[in-house]
């Protein structure tokens, strides 16, 4: 069985988030680049954990983007994963990045494809969806459990006001969230035979950019507190009222 897991080049949560050319570019001077903790936490550790219950499992990673992403993906490499490939471009387009995905599905074979339910920059959760579609497979989103036997995936995922199993033949693409496994850290072991795996560069597939980002802003900043005397009902009133206005 081939596994494929989706990575993605995120922001540390940390980092100063700014914009530049008239708010219309994200900043990236300073900020500390990661592995999207969805696509790393769960999809990635959810697939080694399956190939460390049958060694025959080929998994490869997948991420799209330049050079500048080869840290994260040897990263992820060093937590598991036989082999990595990028595709040679950047785009913020959910439809382009999919396109390329799904053509290097097509291109592998793969049974399983695995992704984070989103990134932690766009939040978009769109990805696993149209590669879904692109190579004409099943999709299941917000795994929370994913178990495998033989040829039959049963996932159990989250809905509005519960939970729902499903069982699915491969191939099938799953996006995980928390619960599907716990996280990692790579060891010693791990990082060192990271730098002699394979990372294979791809150039881009032909695909249509169906979307532009035309400006980008931050949230407001946030307001002081206001304390009120627990016995000044009527003051917390006019606060909630006039300014909150909330009622």
């Amino acid at each position: 069985m081939k596994i494929l897991v989706c990575v993605s080049k995120t922001p540390d949560t940390t980092s100063k988030i700014a914009f530049s050319d008239g708010n219309t570019k994200f900043d990236e001077a300073g900020v500390q680049w990661i592995i999207n903790p969805y696509d790393e936490w769960y999809a990635l550790v959810r697939a080694i954990e399956l190939k460390e219950k049958d060694p025959s499992v080929v998994l490869h990673l997948v991420t799209v983007g330049g050079a500048d992403t080869e840290p994260i993906i040897r990263k992820a490499l060093a937590l598991g994963g036989d082999e990595a490939i990028r595709v040679n471009a950047n785009s913020s387009d959910s439809y382009y990045i999919a396109s390329q995905i799904a053509a290097v599905i097509k291109d592998g074979g793969y049974d399983l494809i695995l992704t984070g339910k989103e990134t932690i920059d766009y939040n978009g959760s769109s990805i696993g969806g149209m590669v879904a579609e692109l190579i004409d497979a099943p999709y299941l989103s917000l795994a929370t459990q994913f178990n495998l036997e033989g040829t039959t995936a049963t996932v159990t995922r989250e809905i509005e006001g519960g939970e729902e199993v499903a069982e699915v033949a491969l191939p099938v693409v799953v996006s995980c969230q928390k619960g599907v496994a716990e996280q990692r850290i790579p060891n010693m072991r791990g990082i060192m035979a990271a730098r002699t795996k394979p990372l294979k560069v791809v150039e881009p597939v032909a695909a249509d950019t169906l979307t532009a980002i035309t400006g980008f802003e931050l949230p407001p900043a946030k307001a002081g507190v206001k304390l009120v005397s627990p016995d000044n009902v009527a003051e917390l009133v006019r606060l909630l009222h006039e300014e909150a206005k909330v009622i």
